[in-house]
Formats: structure tokens, sequence, C-alpha cells
């Protein structure tokens, strides 16, 4: 096998790991303080020391994955500049505000958290204490959004005229809210808080699987599964938006992901199979007019075949892959919350069942694997384009000759990064469990229904 050795193909890569690394700590990033604000709010409402518990020790974990996400947007940044000065020559301009207002909602965010964590004991009233978590929840959701309208601006460039290789007659505000905005980044946000309840769900679970009957771990799985049950049938919805969006503004991605080649009415929805040499279709299951409900709402719409483009504009067609598994995934992720809300309704069935327990732990990582496959699938979906109708990818990276060098060098930093994680992340929990904390607090005076 033969390793890429040209400029452009090492910047795709080296961008991508560090897009695919950051991704983790960035939706740990806007997701947990959404559900550290539900767990305190959740104990004042019920004078529930458990719940108030619950937020301060997630908020321990948070401040570590919150800290390796700075390094890793930072490595961002510099490859912007890096990787892709061609790119930021004719786009920087454009994207300039969102960059900014990006960092200063990470700074408002950084400095509510400082207070928050620091200030537990500090107040007599707990809600006002909850209150400086607000800012947090909205810095962080915030900088999703500045973030993520670049990465929609990619898709569906506006405010901005281009001579030649000169930007000129910018509108940043046009800029940041193309018509890829709305769906992508609510899709963001959403998928977000989904993947975080499920995260938090499956340490629950497998407390639980490991015996562990405590009830503060069933408050939690509780907790965390009302949320992920919300948040998943709202990624769904959200996501059929999506589809639409891509039939009007970049049908070529969403031909390419349904491997639709011949533009027709009644057109199915295909998942799974693999392709002959000659765009035959091989052991897929064809789901009748669903690609047309999904593209325009009605079976009789006519969705635009790959076909139609030039073959130099055309995405590859592996993403057919990664759409399936988000899409497999996201609804995996819906069926195991509504049973586990069928469960806690029902005298008969348990919540706490183990073959129930051991596909909410599986929720964990598998939600974090649909993001993983979804933010490919919009990357490498808008292939050859890095600014989509205005620079190819190939003309917006770097001539020069380091890249394999960096490669390496950050390859090695997000190894050491994510082992001091998980080192770090266990030395704290494993260490200081719930139930030697709520032991504790027992022998202070603090019992059940008594704040932290």
């Amino acid at each position: 096998m033969h390793f890429p050795n040209d400029p452009a193909t090492l910047s795709r890569i080296l961008t991508g790991i560090t897009l695919g690394f950051h991704i983790i700590f960035a939706t740990i990033g806007v997701g947990v303080p959404m559900m550290i604000a539900l767990a305190e709010w959740f104990g004042i409402r019920r004078n529930d020391s458990h719940y108030i518990l619950l937020a301060r020790r997630w908020a321990r974990g948070f401040v570590i994955t919150v800290a390796v996400g700075v390094v890793t947007g930072t490595a961002i940044g510099l490859m912007l500049s890096l990787l892709w000065p061609s790119f930021m020559r004719i786009a920087g301009q454009a994207i300039a505000l969102p960059l900014f207002m990006e960092t200063f909602a990470f700074f408002f965010e950084a400095i509510f958290l400082g207070i928050y964590l620091y200030t537990w004991d500090r107040f007599k009233k707990q809600t006002t204490h909850f209150l400086l978590v607000i800012p947090v929840v909205i810095g962080s959701s915030a900088s999703a959004f500045f973030i993520t309208t670049v990465n929609a601006f990619m898709n569906t460039p506006q405010g901005f005229q281009l001579q030649g290789m000169r930007i000129v007659d910018i509108h940043p505000i046009a800029a940041m809210f193309n018509p890829a905005t709305p769906t992508e980044v609510s899709h963001v946000l959403a998928s977000s808080y989904m993947t975080s309840a499920f995260i938090l769900a499956a340490i629950s679970a497998y407390s639980l699987l490991r015996k562990k009957d405590h009830v503060y771990y069933k408050k939690a799985l509780r907790l965390t599964m009302a949320a992920a049950l919300i948040f998943s049938i709202s990624t769904a919805l959200i996501g059929d938006f999506s589809g639409k969006f891509l039939a009007k503004y970049q049908p070529e991605k969403l031909a390419a992901a349904e491997w639709h080649f011949d533009t027709k009415a009644y057109a199915p929805l295909v998942i799974g199979g693999f392709l002959t040499k000659d765009h035959q279709i091989k052991f897929g299951l064809k789901i009748p007019y669903a690609l047309s409900i999904l593209a325009h709402d009605l079976p009789s719409s006519e969705v635009k075949g790959l076909n139609d483009f030039p073959a130099n504009e055309t995405p590859p067609l592996f993403i057919h892959y990664l759409f399936d598994g988000m899409v497999s995934i996201g609804s995996f992720l819906i069926v195991v919350s509504v049973l586990y809300l069928l469960a806690l309704l029902k005298r008969n069935w348990s919540p706490y069942n183990r073959i129930l327990l051991r596909l909410i732990f599986l929720g964990g990582p598998l939600s974090m694997i649909a993001i993983e496959c979804g933010w490919i699938y919009a990357e490498i979906g808008r292939q050859p384009w890095i600014l989509r109708g205005y620079m190819k990818t190939s003309e917006g990276a770097t001539t020069s000759d380091h890249v394999g060098l960096m490669l390496i060098m950050f390859c090695a930093l997000y190894l050491l990064l994510a082992y001091t994680t998980i080192k770090v992340l266990r030395r704290l929990f494993l260490h200081h469990s719930a139930e030697e904390e709520i032991r504790q607090l027992a022998e202070n005076g603090h019992g059940e229904g008594v704040h932290l």
C-alpha cells in the first residue's frame, strides 16, 4: 500500500484526524453542561441531594474534557492557517466574525465555569449556584453555533463577491446566516445533547450492571434516559429537515449517499448493499418512495440523480455507508429510549433489566460513532469542494513539504492526550466513588433531601 505524500492529501488526512479527535470533546463540551444544569435543577426542585451530587460529579469530569478540547480546538485554528492558506486568503475575511465570536463564547463559558466549580458551598441558597451554570450552557451552545456557521458557509457560501483571487463586497452577517446554518446548527446542538445524555446513561447502566444498586445510579439513569429520548427524537426530526436542505442546496451529496444515479420521481431510499462497477445495487434494502418523501415530502417528487452532475464534481460513493451508519444508530437510540420509557411505565417490566441495561450501555459509544459518521459524511460529502462552487480542496491546501512531519507529531500528541484523559478520569472517579461521597455526606449530617 502506497502512503500518499502530496501536501494536499496529507493536509486532508491531518485535518480529518484532528476534527475526528476534537469532535469527541466538542460534543461532550456542548452537551454535558445541559445535563449538569438539568441534574442541579432537579435536585433543587425535588430537594434531592443525589441529583445535586450528580451535577457535582459530572462537572468534575467535564472540566477535564474542556481542557483537552481547548488543545484540539487550538490545533484546528492553527491548521486553518498552516494547511489551508489559500482557502483562508479567500474565505478568511467572510468567516472572521463567527471565528471571533466562537472565541468570545468560549471565554464567556470558561469564566462562568470557573466560578461555578469553586462556589458549590458559597451560597446559602442552591438556586444562586444553579444560576451560574446557565451562562455555561449558553456559552457552550453559542460556541457550537458560531463554529458550525463556518462549516455551513463552506457548504453554501454567500455574503461576498469573488473577483479573480480577491474577495470583495463582504457581508459577514449574510455569510454567517447562510442557507445551511439553520439545519446544520440545530442538528449539531440536538445530536450533542443526545450523545452526552447517552454517554452519561451508559456510565449509570454500567454501574448498575456491576450490581451497584444504590438509588443514586437509578436516578442518574432515569434523568439521562429521559433527556436521551427527547433529544434523540429531536435529532431525527431535524435530520429530516437536513435531508430536504440537501435536496435543494446539495443534491449531489444526497444522491451519492443514496446511490441515486438517475433523476426520477418515486425514488426509493437504499439501505446497505454494495455497488457494482456498472452502478447496480446488490443486496441493498430499498424502501419504496422514501427518498422522494425525504427530499420533498411527496412520493411523486422528482429527486435529482448523480448522472446530472459532472463526474469530477461528485463526492465519493462510500459516503452511503456513513449515512446508513448515522441513520441506523439514530434509530437504535430512539428504540432503546422508548423501551426504557415503557419499562418505567409498565408494572411487569423492569427498567433495570440486564438486557436493557446492556443496550443502554451500548448506546453510549454508538452515539459517539454516529457523531463521527455524521461529520465525516458532512465533510467528505462536500468533496471535491472546500468552498462549494468557488474553490476545490486541492486548490486551498498548502504546498509545503513538511505536512508529513506535522501529521506524525500531531498524531503522537492526540495519542498522549487520549491516554492522559482516560487515566485522569479513571483516577478521578474510581478513587472517589459516588457511594463514598454519599457515605461521607451521611456522616457529616447530610442525608437525602438536604442540599450539598
